[in-house]
């Protein structure tokens, strides 16, 4: 397969090395809003470096991967959507809800693939932890605490374009929540503070936040984030049962101390970052896209998925606002309003 890859930033950048690495992919036409940029990186993996992304689309590519900004993705997709080309694409969809509901009704009108990055769910730890749930081996779940930790924040400029830290990075436990346990979420209470820099207050956004999420069989969720983890990148989920408990990303190199005489001290090697942390799911989850787009596979994360976590995030920004219980049919009246 010929794949149009656009987008040649931190992300793409990875993503793209990793694609030209992956069974069933010949070549790789890299476009950017920054034709130097893609030149460049085309150059330093292999791949071929179109002008614009106007040319990546008219290069005779069989799917196409998205890994730009934020902004442009809803645009993106459709555009894909309407050439009739299977794509993936990072999370978001779109930064509102508005946004994410047209471009899906445009790749259901098309009839073609939409896969969304929720790299999460090919992780090798939340894997295990879904089949072990499956089968039954933790008993009734009763409590779930989720964790997403930055070991230092991103620029300024990034939270504009970012949606926040509840859809940036929360609407990632959101997504492994549903997928592991099968349930929806029913009913939200989120709140966030702001310790650290200015420019997260100036955007309407939090460094902090916390959320308790109830399932539709009553299983309470915690989930919390930060853009301050000073100790390292830390994403863990801790599920328990009545008659197990199962911890995903607890290894040597999870970035926390014991407070126990004797425990464990901190890693020589605490996890940096998302790529470090997730780099093999990352890999599993493109290598899942050309399967998807070649038609061999089912697609293993769609359109839909997102948007239902987008959901979530939704309910708890506009719980942290106005300081309440939300119930999600609450939102998803809003969508039919939407467009």
């Amino acid at each position: 397969m010929r794949i149009g890859f656009l987008g040649a930033g931190r992300i793409g950048a990875f993503h793209a090395e990793a694609l030209l690495g992956t069974a069933g992919v010949s070549e790789l036409v890299v476009g950017d809003a920054d034709s130097r940029r893609a030149t460049e990186l085309a150059d330093r993996i292999g791949a071929r470096a179109a002008e614009s992304v106007d040319a990546v689309f008219a290069a005779g590519i069989d799917a196409v991967v998205i890994a730009t900004a934020t902004a442009s993705h809803a645009e993106l997709i459709t555009r894909a959507a309407r050439a009739g080309l299977p794509a993936y694409c990072e999370k978001p969809i779109a930064l509102d809800l508005a946004g994410t509901v047209r471009a899906l009704r445009e790749v259901e009108a098309a009839g073609t693939t939409l896969q969304m990055g929720f790299q999460r769910r090919f992780d090798a730890g939340y894997r295990a932890a879904r089949q072990a749930l499956r089968e039954g081996r933790l008993g009734r779940l009763h409590t779930i605490r989720a964790i997403t930790s930055d070991a230092a924040p991103p620029p300024a400029a990034f939270l504009p374009l970012s949606g926040g830290l509840v859809r940036d990075c929360l609407v990632h436990d959101f997504d492994a929540v549903r997928w592991l346990t099968g349930r929806e979420v029913t009913e939200v209470y989120a709140t966030g503070a702001n310790g650290g820099a200015a420019f997260f207050r100036e955007a309407g956004d939090v460094d902090t936040a916390a959320a308790l999420l109830t399932l539709d069989d009553g299983t309470l969720v915690t989930a919390t984030a930060t853009r301050y983890n000073g100790a390292g990148y830390d994403v863990r989920m801790e599920l328990s049962g009545e008659r197990d408990q199962f911890v995903v990303g607890l290894d040597a190199r999870t970035p926390f101390t014991s407070a126990e005489p004797g425990g464990p001290a901190a890693p020589a090697r605490p996890w940096t970052g998302f790529l470090e942390r997730f780099a093999p799911a990352y890999r599993a989850e493109l290598a899942a896209f050309v399967q998807a787009a070649s038609g061999s596979a089912a697609n293993p994360c769609s359109g839909e998925e997102a948007l239902h976590a987008l959901l979530v995030a939704e309910a708890c920004e506009l719980s942290r606002a106005e300081h309440r219980p939300v119930r999600l049919t609450e939102i998803k009246e809003l969508i039919a309003d939407l467009v």
